[in-house]
């Protein structure tokens, strides 16, 4: 019998000392293709993983091993069709900081990238609670040594023009940056997620935001467990309909509306977020809000009044008509960024919340956000918070200053109001600071 002569060049590189390198691979059988990493256990898997979403992405299934994935490499797997994606293992994404710095893929409207652009119509994603993203993110905190927003530092995962999909059962382990980002997408279900992006080191991880939404609608995140350095859920420009459900937070800043209100000439709102039934374990709020200051823009004035009809779904992307008048707008919305829906709901609501030693205050409200080192202007911002409520809640928080409201002079906060506060214990004074708001509803401001 003749030797085959794959084997008796490998044994010949082998004596040689020279490593075969294997990458994974794919094995494809009808609509389904399953994913093996590499058999060296080091070498990069990403090429695999791309052409298990080229064969298998429409009409398909991919079913990755239960084993350890290395990704070196940027993903972007998108215009996915009716397609069920199993990962039981882990993927680890590559320790080049250099590479990921300049290689990542661009988010687009801010100036982010992320590692994985991942989309398409009618996705489940299911992790059965194992399947893992380790973002190798210790790196990056030592790193940046608490600076947040180094340039080219990626997000874990962004799910981008996605709709009528579910993803289940995730885990998230020391995310580079923001864990993940939804933009452009639709009917989207996040269940069972846990992430947890925490320092093992004296350097923060900080700006480890859970996820944050952009030009979304209809998204629900259920049954979040998150730990991290900054907002735990964060819902940015243009998300409306989103419900955040029976969720922990262990530190972070709670909820989030904003930053909103950042580049001039751009159409922006949040309407109809509803955060319900969320245990707060030490994080710093319960539920805040935070817009940019209107002296942040004036780098690039442009004269513009929005006509401040709310859009329907099928044009929520589409920007505002726009008309000559006599007044001059240097903001995002006019003042129309937060509103009344049309089915009596607020804006927002937080409530049914349960806290644990909320480390500053149940309830936050800034207008004053600004570049590093900028200062002032916390009056000018022309972003009208209005109709938003916290409550009811119980627990404790570890201050004694149950909220702090700090609206805009420039546009007053209409519709602020607190249900049953009485249920929360405070350390000491129950103070309740404001700025600039109307009629308050449930509440006195004590400063």
């Amino acid at each position: 019998m003749k030797p085959f002569p794959g084997l008796f060049f490998a044994a010949c590189l082998a004596l040689l000392g020279i490593r075969i390198v294997r990458a994974g691979t794919v094995s494809k059988k009808g609509s389904i293709c399953k994913v093996h990493p590499s058999t060296d256990g080091v070498s990069d898997d990403a090429s695999a993983i791309r052409r298990a979403f080229d064969l298998c992405g429409t009409d398909g299934s991919i079913l990755f091993d239960q084993a350890t994935f290395h990704v070196e490499s940027v993903l972007q797997t998108t215009g996915l069709s009716n397609v069920y994606v199993d990962l039981p293992g882990t993927l680890l994404w590559g320790t080049n900081l250099t590479y990921w710095r300049a290689n990542g893929l661009p988010l687009g409207y801010i100036n982010m990238t992320t590692a994985w652009m991942f989309g398409g119509d009618n996705v489940t994603f299911q992790g059965h609670g194992v399947g893992t993203f380790d973002g190798n993110g210790q790196l990056w905190y030592d790193l940046t040594q608490g600076v947040s927003n180094l340039p080219g530092r990626p997000i874990s995962l962004m799910i981008i023009n996605t709709t009528n999909s579910h993803f289940t059962g995730l885990r998230f382990v020391q995310s580079q940056f923001w864990t993940m980002a939804i933009k452009d997408s639709e009917d989207v279900l996040l269940d069972s997620i846990y992430i947890n992006s925490t320092s093992s080191s004296s350097a923060p991880a900080r700006n480890t935001d859970g996820v944050d939404t952009f030009f979304s609608n209809r998204i629900t995140f259920r049954n979040w467990t998150v730990a991290g350095g900054d907002d735990n859920i964060s819902l940015k420009a243009n998300s409306t309909n989103i419900l955040v459900q029976d969720s922990v937070f262990h530190g972070g800043l709670g909820v989030a509306i904003g930053s909103i209100g950042q580049y001039p000439g751009q159409y922006e709102r949040i309407e109809n977020v509803t955060a319900e039934r969320v245990q707060c374990l030490k994080t710093r709020y319960a539920g805040y809000i935070k817009t940019w200051t209107k002296t942040s823009l004036q780098t690039a004035s442009i004269p513009l009044a929005f006509n401040t009809t709310w859009l329907t779904d099928d044009r929520r992307r589409r920007r505002p008509r726009l008309r000559q008048k006599h007044q001059y707008v240097i903001a995002p919305s006019g003042r129309s960024s937060s509103h009344l829906t049309p089915s009596g709901m607020p804006a927002a609501a937080f409530r049914d919340f349960t806290l644990t030693n909320v480390t500053d205050s149940v309830a936050r409200i800034t207008q004053c956000t600004s570049f590093s080192g900028a200062t002032g202007g916390c009056d000018t911002s022309l972003f009208q918070i209005s109709n938003i409520t916290w409550g009811p809640m119980v627990g404790n928080i570890a201050s004694g200053t149950l909220a702090i409201m700090q609206c805009s002079g420039a546009v007053p906060c209409p519709g602020i109001e607190f249900v049953n506060f009485d249920d929360i214990a405070t350390a000491g004074a129950r103070k309740i600071s404001c700025s600039h708001v109307e009629n308050p509803v449930g509440f006195n401001c004590t400063a």
